[in-house]
């Protein structure tokens, strides 16, 4: 059981939870329509939504917790969990939000929202003003790393999330979390280390690291980024007893960068299947202002 969500059995298999998710959350613009198979919608609703430096995703799931629709957007509304788009960022979720609920043929009212640890309350409530303006009631602010978590459900080990932007990191407890931490470097300084190396746009960049058949060539160009990522969170937990890391965020799917951590950190480091969805699907969990 997890704080907040009951017995779901899902939540029990956290790889079988986040492939269902894999295929409910849609790309942006895929298709604002019902499509056949959507989860039935017409209970209590938990939703949040996760604006990323890269990525800004709107997850709904049931009172439950079950994955019942999303949608995901590249947007750079977002940097270094600092809002620095307003305009942008409440027009793309409006449009998100017009999208997911056309699927599920009903008003999405209420949302949780995420923040990087560290990031200042009056940015922090940022967040939660781009989700009101776009016209979701925002109640429910909870960290990252935390968020993710709710889907993880580790007793201890530490949680690493390579965002966009940053990479925040929770020390969880006994199943709390007890420390964290954030700070600048993520996916996007693949994007800017790989656009200079080349010579192409951030882009294109961007595009090429995502390209599988890319990855091995790319890997000694990006890698001492990994290298920057594994020393702060080296660095953060340095003088702790951890024995486990396990690294969650879209970054984190790049062939390699587990290993470059465990290799930086000394401490044996992990990537769940289909990291990319951990934290959006953590924070809606975290939404109980529908129930």
């Amino acid at each position: 059981m997890r704080d907040g969500v009951g017995c779901l059995p899902e939540l029990a298999d956290p790889a079988r939870y986040l492939a269902k998710a894999e295929t409910l959350i849609l790309p942006f613009g895929s298709n604002g329509h019902p499509i056949p198979g959507t989860p039935d919608s017409s209970g209590p609703l938990r939703v949040g939504v996760d604006l990323g430096t890269a990525y800004t995703v709107l997850a709904v799931l049931d009172e439950r917790g079950s994955v019942i629709a999303g949608e995901d957007a590249f947007a750079q509304v977002v940097r270094d969990g600092l809002v620095v788009d307003y305009i942008g960022a409440v027009d793309l979720l409006r449009e998100i939000k017009a999208h997911v609920e056309r699927r599920i043929g009903r008003e999405l009212t209420h949302a949780a929202s995420g923040f990087p640890p560290g990031v200042p309350r009056a940015e922090v409530r940022a967040t939660a003003n781009v989700v009101e303006a776009a016209g979701m009631r925002c109640a429910e602010l909870i960290d990252e790393p935390s968020a993710a978590n709710r889907v993880l459900g580790l007793r201890d080990g530490v949680i690493v999330d390579v965002g966009g932007g940053t990479t925040g990191i929770a020390v969880v407890k006994d199943g709390k979390v007890v420390y964290t931490a954030d700070e600048a470097t993520g996916g996007t300084h693949f994007s800017l280390v790989i656009a200079g190396a080349l010579g192409i746009s951030f882009e294109e960049a961007e595009e090429l690291k995502k390209d599988a058949r890319q990855q091995q060539r790319l890997f000694p160009i990006i890698r001492p980024v990994m290298e920057k990522v594994g020393s702060i969170v080296e660095r953060r937990l340095r003088g702790m007893e951890v024995d486990s890391i396990t690294l969650v965020g879209g970054t984190t799917i790049f062939p390699g960068m587990a290993d470059v951590v465990q290799e930086v950190t000394g401490i044996p480091t992990r990537t769940p299947e289909r990291p990319l969805f951990v934290t959006p699907l953590g924070i809606a969990l975290s939404d109980t202002q529908g129930l």
